[in-house]
Formats: C-alpha cells, sequence, structure tokens
C-alpha cells in the first residue's frame, strides 16, 4: 500500500485544487509586469529545457517529472500541488501522454494558463496510434521540426503574460531554433552512415516513430505508446523473428522503462540462435541528470543519436 502521505491520487489532487486554487492562484496569472519572474512548472523535462531557453532571465522553471520518471504512468504527489499552484504558467505536452494527471489539468485552467504544447500541432504531422488510430503519437520531441512547432506555444504564452519581455522572448526562440537546426543537421549525417538493412531499431515500448521517419529507420516497440499497454508472447516472437531475419545484432533499454521486457526479447533470439546485444541506453520518456549534457534536450538527443549508431553501424 502506498504512503498516504507521499502520494495523492488524481482525484484528490483536482479536489484539493478546486478548494484552494481560489484564494492561492488568484496572484498566479498574468504576472508579467516589467521586472516580474514568471514562475513556470511542466511535466516533463523536455519542456522544461525549452521553457528555460526561451524564457531566460525571465522566468524560473521546475519540472514535476525528473530523470527515470515515466509520464505515461505518472500521478501527481502531495509536493506537485503546491508547484502547480505557485505557478503563473503551467507547461505539459498533451496528446494523452500525461494520461493520469488530465483532470489535474482541466482543473487548474479555471485559475492559470495551462497549455498542452502538442494539442498545437497541426494534426496532419502527427503519427497515429497503431492500436488506435484515434490517438496521436505523443512522442513529437523525437523529431524537432515537429517539436520546434510545439515549443512555439511556450513563446506565444511567455509573450501573451509578459508582453514586456517580448523581444527577449523572440530572440531566445531564434537563438535556440538555431541551436536545433544544427542538432538536426548533425543526426541526419550521423543517421545516415547506418547501413540500410541495419536501420532497425528496437526497444521497450513504441517511443521512437517520430524519430524513424525522420530518418529513415524502422521502429519496433515492444509495447505499444504507453507503457501501460500490455505486450504478450506474441510480441516478444515478432520481435525475435525480425531480429533473425534481419540479422540486427543489437536492442536498446530506456532510461525510464525496466529492463525486463527487453531482455525476454534478447533471450528468445538467443534460442532462434541469433545473438543480439544491448546496444545501449536511450532516453525516451525521460531525460538524463540535471546538470549533465543529458539533462539538455539538444545533449539527450544526441546522446541517443550516437548510441544507435555506434551499436548499428
Amino acid at each position: 500500500m502506498k504512503n498516504l502521505f507521499s502520494f495523492v491520487s488524481p482525484l484528490l489532487v483536482v479536489f484539493l485544487l478546486a478548494g484552494c486554487g481560489a484564494s492561492d492562484s488568484a496572484s498566479g496569472s498574468g504576472s508579467g509586469t516589467e521586472g516580474d519572474t514568471l514562475q513556470v512548472t511542466t511535466t516533463i523535462a523536455q519542456i522544461a529545457d525549452a521553457a528555460v531557453q526561451i524564457g531566460g532571465d525571465h522566468v524560473e522553471v521546475e519540472s514535476l517529472m525528473g530523470p527515470g520518471i515515466d509520464p505515461h504512468l505518472y500521478e501527481a504527489t502531495q509536493s506537485d500541488i503546491k508547484k502547480l499552484q505557485d505557478a503563473d504558467v503551467i507547461f505539459y505536452n498533451g496528446l494523452h501522454l500525461e494520461g493520469q494527471m488530465l483532470e489535474v489539468f482541466e482543473n487548474m485552467q479555471k485559475e492559470t494558463p495551462t497549455v498542452a504544447i502538442g494539442d498545437a500541432v497541426d494534426s496532419s504531422l502527427l503519427l497515429s496510434d497503431a492500436e488506435d488510430a484515434s490517438l496521436s503519437d505523443p512522442h513529437i520531441w523525437f523529431d524537432i521540426a515537429i517539436w520546434k512547432d510545439a515549443i512555439g506555444n511556450i513563446t506565444d504564452t511567455f509573450i501573451k503574460e509578459d508582453p514586456n519581455n517580448k523581444a527577449d522572448y523572440e530572440a531566445n526562440e531564434a537563438a535556440y531554433f538555431e541551436k536545433l537546426d544544427e542538432l538536426e543537421s548533425y543526426a541526419e549525417k550521423q543517421m545516415t552512415s547506418i547501413p540500410e538493412e541495419q536501420r532497425v531499431l528496437v526497444t521497450a515500448h513504441d517511443a521512437f516513430s517520430y524519430f524513424g521517419e525522420a530518418y529513415d529507420m524502422e521502429v519496433m516497440g515492444l509495447q505499444g505508446l504507453s507503457t501501460d499497454s500490455e505486450f504478450g508472447l506474441a510480441d516478444i516472437q515478432r520481435l525475435v523473428d525480425t531480429l533473425t531475419e534481419r540479422k540486427v545484432g543489437a536492442v536498446f533499454v530506456e532510461s525510464s522503462v525496466s529492463e525486463k521486457s527487453i531482455n525476454a526479447v534478447i533471450d528468445g533470439a538467443k534460442e532462434a540462435g541469433h545473438d543480439v546485444k544491448i546496444g545501449g541506453e536511450l532516453y525516451s520518456d525521460a531525460m538524463g541528470e540535471e546538470g549533465t549534457e543529458e539533462g539538455t534536450y539538444v545533449g539527450m538527443y544526441r546522446h541517443n543519436v550516437d548510441t544507435i549508431v555506434e551499436a548499428l553501424k
């Protein structure tokens, strides 16, 4: 049983926010007068990093989900309540990534600007869930061009809440987007060095489809878009057959997902007479430790590219 004092269910969080929001949030929205600092709370660290880059000295940013945290399964805790209440702006990915927190966000929207940055992306650019065409793949940060569209909503929100610093936000966005363009060029060059027949990326769950589309790579996950989805022997056998037939020598673990599932694939391939190694750890739904290269979006992305290329080239 979870400790009642360290864990609060989403429904209880909604109740508490509804009770406290009216008094605490009155000063939380639209505080962008000159000299003020916007208090920003995000869900995943990818969004937090973009908010820091774009907001600069005009914002203070805190992420709810740190390294190794799975946003598909994340449920709000007591400590999250104050962070959300104290925020002037809340950013989350949307597209059902933070599926356990949707009611919390709906409640917060009544008091505080609460923005799902992924929901504003052109639907024609989104990939569909293979198991449910009505749902979109939420892992949009793995296509740099789409991610730029999404985080443009951060800039727009900052300008709306703090119009006095519009020029700074726009300049910061331009500088950050230049870094992202350089990252995209680097990734394209590195990924094309992998022989076409070896461009098969096998991971624990299907988080890399946008990455695969961007760099002409076949992506296969044991689980679906969410780590909450189940897998069975047929799913393991499907991957084993692909690895064996294509003579793919490496699969990858993820920093926010247990290795147990991918080890079942490795064992299955071995029984089929094909040795497969773990090619390294990739960052999928979470980034690295704060203060490290992998703790930034650019560093995380480069790490993934370099790890995949080294293992498959």
